[in-house]
Order: structure tokens, then sequence, then C-alpha cells
């Protein structure tokens, strides 16, 4: 889910640049491509992935 989130935001700040749309400085293109790359490494390292080391255990 986070790397959806994530391929998202990319697209976003993919979109920002690309048009060149003037933004404040807190929604600027490479702001949301950090946010993007946050999301992403949140989901390499496993975070929001559902599983549970105690449930798995019988």
């Amino acid at each position: 889910m986070l790397a959806i989130i994530a391929a998202v935001a990319f697209f976003i700040a993919f979109l920002i640049n690309a048009a060149e749309i003037s933004t404040n400085d807190a929604f600027t293109s490479t702001n949301i491509m950090l946010l993007g790359l946050t999301l992403l490494a949140l989901h390499v390292a496993g975070v929001g992935s559902g599983w549970s080391a105690r449930g798995r255990r019988r």
C-alpha cells in the first residue's frame, strides 16, 4: 500500500516539475519526491505490510 502511495507522490512531483507549476515553498516537486522516497523506504522496511510475527505462531 505504501508503494502505491509513493508512486502517486512521484507522479504528482513529476507533473509539478514537468508543467512548471508555481507552488508555495512547502508543496514543491522536490518535497513531494522526498515524501515518496520516505514512503518507499517504509515499504521496503516492511512497515504496513500487515504481517505480524506474533500472529504466525501455532
